[in-house]
């Protein structure tokens, strides 16, 4: 008898060593509680291709097959004692009962009842006793198999086999646990994956496929529960340390890998947010940085920072604002298109509000086909305005100019000259008046502050524009003829800067065909059925601005530009900057004024006058470089 437990023994002792071939050096039952990720480190990758992995499968199942083979049944070890009663053996197993000792150990109490049956087989005390701790041992498998210590609960079921093999309880019990064994290798199998770092791909050869197959079948199965539970745990784990070591694009994909394990699973959903404030609180500091690198205007080391930023969280609050940021920084030195910037004059009081207009490109010119078209507004062609610029919302104003002029010491044209040319109410024309200079209006009338100066030069202007850059410390000139257009057009294309046609509405002080002088004269080429109540120029931002916020681009005073006149733009330059010539002596004028006809409102209309000319009529605005 003692030969055979011994066998019993060293079969199980062949199955563990069989399993241990498979996924490690502890028997399944122990496999099935050991952490995911944590076999010995001799155990082989797993092989990369599918038809790989169905032939491991047939090996798993064939050293089934075979350490079933070798597996003996359980025998009773029959233990009477010379002269011992039958009462004898009875008490002798009522104690061992007693104590526990049912199937196990010598002179347990199933081999006692077993002893006594062999000398009274119809011993109903001794079959009653067996009866009742079949039950209990097939109660004790059952938990030892749901546990997952399948060594355990194959010795019970080889027992309780031998004894009672009809018992439907028995034949069911030893049923699950036949094909426990191909369980418990498949849990070899899945620690052995995961080890091996395929926890969930590739697809259909994964731990966490294994361990779904297993539950499939068997719902609640604990080793297969606990093993998904701990492929998820040692996930999120690894997921926190790559994390915390600055590796964002690992800790994503491990998290998500954690995430195909228990869609929706509350301990991964934490650690997506404790990870989250972990990049959020690395951002804080690299948003600092990024800030005082374009405050100082070091363009390149904040787009290296912003990099950072992005890799540690690209939903990082701000980085969007923080990008524009650098952006604007780069083309409009940290404004943004549509901004007024005002700068202070060092002798006192403020400089005109100045509108920064958005980069961009446009086609300068009018297409052959215009109406109206003259010769020398093509041909067309694209120009790239790339430096950003802000432009005068409104033409210079008299109170304006007046300040440079004492400011400056400064004497203009019209005051050396002490005359310009006017409108002549009387004779309802142009002329030339002596008496008149910058202070005047239209008619040669002291104009009011707000009024756009006239009667100033293309020298005048220019000496403007020097002064203010004086007084701010920031770039201030005349814009070219390009930029003009440019920002009259505000992105558009039309004949006219506010459409096709003629203006349906009052958009501007032009030539209306209701508009009347003092004396109550009228235009004879001019907008039909228009009217915007001045004869003459009108108060500066009097009328609606255009697209981007610029009042009087095409309407009140033309204005010069920095430009000296070339017949046509064959030759001109592409990027927006002035075409200027060493020694011209004449410049362009561009945009409406209230007395122009409707074919000079047009959008590409231009003009040239000396740069000594004054005019009721003509004005200018500046730029300043960003």
């Amino acid at each position: 008898m003692r030969s055979k437990i011994s066998n019993s023994v060293l079969s199980a002792a062949i199955l563990v060593a069989l399993l241990s071939g498979c996924g490690g050096d502890a028997p399944p039952e122990e496999q099935a509680a050991q952490p995911a990720g944590e076999a010995p480190a001799e155990q082989a990758a797993p092989p990369a291709a599918a038809e790989e992995g169905e032939n491991r499968s047939r090996e798993l199942r064939r050293r089934l097959m075979d350490s079933t083979a070798q597996q003996e049944e359980w025998v009773p070890e029959l233990v009477a004692n010379p002269g011992e009663s039958v009462a004898d053996l009875l008490r002798r197993a009522g104690e061992a009962r007693a104590a526990g000792r049912l199937e196990q150990g010598e002179n347990n109490a199933l081999s006692l009842y077993m002893t006594v049956l062999e000398q009274e087989p119809n011993n109903a005390e001794a079959t009653a006793a067996i009866d009742g701790i079949v039950a209990d041992l097939v109660a004790r498998g059952e938990q030892t198999f749901t546990q997952g210590r399948f060594n355990e609960a194959s010795r019970i079921a080889q027992a309780v086999s031998r004894v009672r093999p009809d018992n439907d309880a028995v034949k069911a019990f030893k049923a699950k646990v036949d094909a426990g064994r191909e369980i418990a290798l498949l849990l070899a199998e899945a620690q052995r994956l995961a080890a091996a770092g395929r926890t969930v791909a590739p697809q259909g050869d994964n731990a966490l496929a294994i361990y779904r197959d297993i539950l499939q079948n068997d719902p609640n199965n604990t080793a297969a529960q606990q093993g998904i539970a701990k492929l998820e745990s040692d996930l999120i784990a690894q997921a926190m340390t790559a994390a915390e070591r600055g590796d964002y694009e690992a800790s994503d994909r491990l998290l998500a890998e954690a995430g195909q394990i228990r869609p929706g699973s509350q301990a991964v959903q934490n650690a997506s947010a404790r990870i989250v404030e972990m990049r959020g609180n690395r951002t804080a500091p690299l948003i600092a940085q990024a800030n005082e690198a374009i405050d100082a205007k070091e363009f390149d080391r904040a787009a290296e920072v912003i990099a950072q930023i992005e890799q540690v969280s690209a939903q990082a609050q701000g980085i969007d604002e923080l990008r524009q940021k650098l952006e604007n920084a780069r083309s409009y030195s940290a404004m943004r298109p549509g901004q007024v910037v005002v700068d202070s004059l060092s002798g006192g009081g403020r400089g005109p509000e100045m509108v920064v207009l958005p980069i961009g490109s446009f086609t300068m010119g009018s297409p052959s086909g215009e109406a109206d078209r003259k010769s020398n507004e093509g041909p067309t062609r694209t120009v790239n305005i790339a430096k950003a610029i802000a432009m005068a919302r409104t033409e210079i104003t008299v109170n304006q100019f007046r300040a440079f002029v004492r400011s400056a010491g400064y004497t203009p044209t019209s005051t050396r000259n002490n005359r310009s040319t006017i409108y002549d109410e009387r004779a309802g024309q142009m002329g030339e008046r002596g008496g008149v200079t910058w202070e005047s209006d239209h008619a040669g009338n002291p104009a009011d502050g707000n009024m756009p100066v006239v009667h100033v030069s293309w020298t005048d202007a220019k000496s403007y524009a020097n002064w203010l850059a004086s007084q701010s410390g920031q770039t201030y000139r005349l814009p070219s003829e390009a930029e003009f257009e440019y920002a009259m057009r505000a992105g558009g294309q039309t004949r006219y800067w506010w459409g096709e046609e003629e203006p349906d509405r009052v958009v501007a002080n032009l030539t209306g065909e209701r508009d009347r002088s003092a004396s109550g004269r009228n235009w004879v080429n001019s907008f039909d059925n228009y009217g915007d109540g001045y004869w003459g120029a009108a108060p500066v931002g009097s009328f609606e601005t255009n697209r981007f916020g610029l009042h009087d681009m095409g309407g009140n005073v033309s204005e010069w530009v920095e430009d000296c006149w070339h017949e046509n733009y064959q030759r001109a330059p592409s990027d927006g900057s002035a075409w200027v010539n060493e020694g011209c002596n004449r410049r362009v004028i561009r945009g409406a004024s209230w007395a122009s006809a409707p074919d000079q409102a047009r959008s590409a209309f231009r003009l040239t006058a000396g740069e000594g000319t004054t005019n009721a009529r003509l004005g200018f605005r500046v730029v300043r470089e960003l």
